[in-house]
C-alpha cells in the first residue's frame, strides 16, 4: 500500500473557496490535492490508472457530477468517485450511489468527513489495482510457454532458473519435496519447456495405483497375458513414447517392480507383459519423493541401484514456511485463478489477512495454500468468513510462532513485496514505505534480503 503523501486525490468544484478549503485539509492529512474548476478540465488530464481518488461537486455549470460520473465508470469502473451533494438531496445521493458512486458527502461536512472518506476510497483503490495487476499476471502465465512458479523470494528464482536448465538437457530428473510442494507443476514446467513439449506427458502417482495393477499401467500387457487381459493394453511409459513420463511417490513403488523400472532406465525399452518383444522408448523421466531415498535404500526400503540410476540431477523444491514473503502473493494468484473459475470477485488482503496468512505454518505447503484462497473465494464474500475461522481448524494442531516472530515475519513479507514491485529501486522502496535509507539497510541486512536479487527480474 503507497503512503499517504504519495497518492493523489482530484478535487472538481467550480467554486474556488471550497476548492481551497478541501486543498488544506487533504494536504495537512498528507494527501496530493489536484483542483479543478470544472469537470470537463479534470477529464481531460486525468491520466490512466490513476492511483487515487475523486471528489467532486454535484451541480457545476456545463458537465455536472452526474454526468462526470458515468464518463469516469466508462473510463474506470473501478475508480472511487465520492461525490458532494446539497443538503437534503438525498435523492441525488441515492442515484449517484446507484450509478456506481464509491460515497457521498453532503454539504457543509467536517474537514474530518473529508480525510475518512478519501482514506477508505484511496485503499479501495489500490486494492483494485493490486488485483488488476493479480489478473494481468495470471494472463500473462497462461500465455507462456507450459506452468510457471508464482513467487519473488530468492529461492524461487534459482529453481525457475534451474527447471529452465534442465529442461534443455537429456537427462532423468529427481524431485525432492514435501507434500505439496508443487513437484507435479515443476515435472510439467520441465517438460513444457523442452524439445519434448509437442509430445505425451504421462504422470503416475506410484502410491494411489494398487500394487497389482501398477505393472501393467506402467508396462502394458497383451491379450490374455492374465485372467481379465481381455485386449492388449498399451502403459504408460510406451504412450509417452517421445515425451515425459512422471512418477510421483516414487518411494511407494514396489521393490519387484523397482528392478524392471532399472531395467527400463537403463535399456530406454519396455517389454509389455506376456510379450516377447521389447518396444524401444525415446522417453524422459521425472521422478519425485517426499523422502530421502539415499536413506531409504541405507535401510533397505529402496534399491540402492535404482536411487543412483535416478539421482542424475536431483531438484530440492522449498517448503512454504521457508519462502514465506511469498505467502501474500501466493494467495492472491490463487484467490483470482479460483474468481474467474467460479465467476466471483477475487478478494484483497488487508494486512489482518496478510497478518493471519504469515502466522500459520503451512505444514500443507502450497496445496494448502490454494485450497484456502478456493474457499475463501467461495465462502469469505458470501457467509463473511474470516482467514482467521477458515484456518481454524488447522492452526489448532500448529504451535503458532511467538508475536515478535509473527511481526518480524510480515515486515519481512512488506519489505520484499515493495522491493519486487520497484523492482529493487532503493529510493523508491524507502519512499513507498517511509523509511529513512539507513534504517532501510538495516532492515535488508536483519532479514537476509538484497535489493540486487529484485532488479531487472520478471516473476518466475
Amino acid at each position: 500500500m503507497h503512503e499517504p503523501e504519495t497518492l493523489p486525490v482530484i478535487v472538481i468544484d467550480d467554486e474556488a473557496h471550497l476548492r481551497i478549503t478541501a486543498s488544506q485539509t487533504l494536504e495537512l492529512a498528507g494527501y496530493t490535492p489536484h483542483c479543478f474548476a470544472s469537470a470537463e478540465q479534470a477529464l481531460a488530464e486525468l491520466p490512466p490508472h490513476f492511483p487515487g481518488v475523486i471528489v467532486s461537486d454535484m451541480r457545476m455549470p456545463g458537465m455536472d457530477g452526474m454526468a462526470l460520473l458515468h464518463a469516469l465508470k466508462k473510463r474506470d469502473p473501478t475508480l472511487p468517485i465520492i461525490l458532494i451533494t446539497g443538503h437534503g438531496d438525498i435523492s441525488t445521493a441515492v442515484e449517484a450511489m446507484r450509478a456506481g458512486a464509491w460515497d457521498f458527502l453532503e454539504k457543509p461536512f467536517a474537514g474530518e468527513q473529508l480525510v475518512d472518506v478519501v482514506r477508505r476510497g484511496i485503499e479501495k483503490r489500490q486494492l483494485s489495482l493490486e488485483n488488476t495487476h493479480l489478473k494481468a499476471e495470471l494472463e500473462a502465465q497462461q500465455a507462456a510457454l507450459g506452468p510457471r512458479l508464482v513467487g519473488r523470494t530468492p529461492v524461487i528464482s534459482h529453481l525457475a532458473a534451474m527447471i529452465q536448465r534442465i529442461s534443455q538437457v537429456e537427462a532423468d530428473v529427481l524431485l525432492l519435496g514435501e507434500t505439496g510442494t508443487g513437484k507435479d507443476l515443476v515435472a510439467r514446467a520441465i517438460h513444457e519447456r523442452s524439445a519434448r513439449r509437442a509430445s505425451p506427458f504421462m504422470a503416475i502417482n506410484c502410491g494411489a495405483v494398487p500394487e497389482h495393477t501398477i505393472e501393467s499401467e506402467l508396462f502394458g500387457h497383451e491379450k490374455g497375458a492374465f485372467t481379465g487381459a481381455v485386449e492388449r493394453r498399451i502403459g504408460k511409459f510406451e504412450h509417452a513414447n517421445g515425451g515425459t513420463v512422471f512418477l510421483d511417490e516414487i518411494e511407494s513403488m514396489p521393490p519387484a517392480l523397482q528392478v524392471k523400472l532399472l531395467r527400463v532406465l537403463q535399456e530406454r525399452s519396455v517389454e509389455r507383459l506376456g510379450a516377447n518383444e521389447t518396444v524401444a522408448l525415446d522417453i524422459r523421466v521425472i521422478a519425485a519423493t517426499k523422502v530421502d531415498l539415499k536413506v531409504a535404500a541405507d535401510e533397505g526400503r529402496f534399491r540402492e541401484d535404482l536411487y543412483y540410476r535416478l539421482n542424475v540431477v536431483t531438484l530440492p523444491l522449498p517448503a512454504l514456511r521457508e519462502r514465506r514473503e511469498d505467502i501474500p502473493l501466493l494467495f492472491q494468484h490463487f484467490a483470482v485463478v479460483a474468481a474467474n473459475r467460479s465467476g466471483l470477485e477475487a478478494p484483497t488482503l488487508d494486512n489482518h489477512a496478510v497478518a493471519t496468512l504469515l502466522a500459520h505454518d503451512w505444514p500443507g505447503n502450497v496445496r494448502e495454500l490454494r485450497n484456502l484462497a478456493e474457499r475463501y473465494v467461495l465462502l469469505g464474500a458470501a457467509f463473511d468468513y474470516r482467514l482467521d475461522v477458515l484456518l481454524a481448524g488447522e492452526t489448532a494442531s500448529v504451535e503458532e510462532p511467538t508475536l515478535p516472530r509473527q511481526v518480524e515475519l510480515f515486515e519481512k513479507s512488506l519489505i520484499s513485496q515493495s522491493l519486487a514491485r520497484h523492482q529493487g529501486r532503493v529510493i523508491d522502496v524507502c519512499t513507498h514505505l517511509g523509511l529513512p535509507r539507513k534504517t532501510f539497510y538495516d532492515k535488508l541486512k536483519k532479514h537476509g534480503l538484497s535489493a540486487e536479487d529484485y532488479r531487472h527480474k520478471s516473476d518466475p
